[in-house]
């Protein structure tokens, strides 16, 4: 009787740094010994566009590379078109990422990369994003080898239903590990920058530096800041439960 061959796992890369980023290219290269790997990414820095959808235009789709699509358009774009058009198949899983700098606290609800992860997972299939948290000089090997692991183990053991990874790998050469950790909270000075062009009109940048981050040691600032990979549980449903309560019982 003849021996079925197994299937590949098939395995969507994305991001939202671009399809030329390195991060995207070691991501990539790690995961191709878990499986067969399209990436389809924004052909150009989508950083903090958050889940947005292109609605008001037509998308433009670039073969760059043997199962590498380029597209014009947001990470939640790229999912989208590579899971209903461009995959042979629905993929087992979606990592997003390398992204270059991290995605702690409420970066989550701004990140691109993390977004791409969002619209995996919303589409039913497991779905984590990965971000190397650094400012400068930035060496993905650990990261990718991480992202290969987790990949691995989500595709044998799947994840809880609405719920995606947000893993961030601290850039130091002694880590220690990692905690599965919550989002945390920081707080920034000069939030907003005022300035005023050559011909006196005023301008603004949005940034800031971080004054503290809130969240005690199970947050994922705190796993970070001691060398840990911090993987955090994210889950769709918004709602905050604990406060159903209170608002029935109020007269609005």
């Amino acid at each position: 009787m003849p021996v079925l061959k197994k299937a590949r796992k098939l395995i969507l890369v994305c991001n939202d740094d671009g399809i030329h980023s390195e991060g995207l290219r070691k991501l990539a290269s790690a995961l191709r010994r878990a499986g067969e790997v399209y990436v389809v990414a924004p052909d150009r820095e989508q950083s903090a566009v958050s889940h947005s959808l292109t609605m008001h235009r037509p998308l433009r789709v670039a073969e760059v590379g043997k199962n590498t699509y380029a597209i014009d358009g947001t990470p939640t774009d790229c999912v989208t078109i590579a899971v209903n058009k461009i995959l042979p198949a629905k993929p087992d899983i979606v990592v997003s990422g390398i992204n270059k700098g991290g995605n702690l606290g409420e970066d989550v609800s701004y990140s691109g990369t993390v977004s791409a992860a969002m619209e995996g997972t919303l589409l039913d299939i497991p779905s984590i994003a990965v971000s190397l948290v650094a400012r400068e000089g930035f060496d993905f090997t650990v990261a990718a080898q991480f992202s290969a692991r987790i990949a691995r183990h989500i595709l044998r053991h799947g994840l809880p239903k609405d719920t995606l990874l947000n893993v961030n790998v601290p850039s130091v050469k002694n880590i220690k590990g990692y905690r599965i950790t919550k989002q945390g909270k920081r707080y920034f000075s000069d939030t907003v920058i005022e300035k005023t062009d050559p011909r006196g009109r005023k301008y603004y940048w949005i940034g800031g530096n971080m004054v503290r981050w809130e969240g005690g040691k199970e947050a994922d600032f705190h796993a970070i800041s001691e060398n840990y990979i911090s993987i955090t549980p994210l889950h769709l449903d918004m709602t905050n439960y604990s406060s159903m309560a209170e608002m029935r019982k109020r007269r609005i």
